[in-house]
């Protein structure tokens, strides 16, 4: 049950990138998700090679690979 909780959620997060690049808040703003739910849905996509991370003077921006 917690991993369709946690596919969900990476869809969420998915679509909120399909315009492009977002920092983490902006992508938790967008999906409205919690931040255990948030990071669960990143790690989801991260290990499936979905997305990539870039920091950038200290903050954290995510995009669709």
């Amino acid at each position: 049950m917690l991993n369709e909780k946690i596919g969900n959620n990476a869809g969420l997060i998915w679509t909120a990138l399909s315009n492009g690049e977002l920092n983490v808040k902006a992508v938790k703003k967008a999906t409205k998700l919690n931040e255990k739910d948030l990071n669960l849905a990143l790690g989801w996509l991260a290990r499936e090679g979905k997305v990539k991370f870039n920091e950038v003077e200290g903050e954290l921006f995510v995009d669709l690979v």
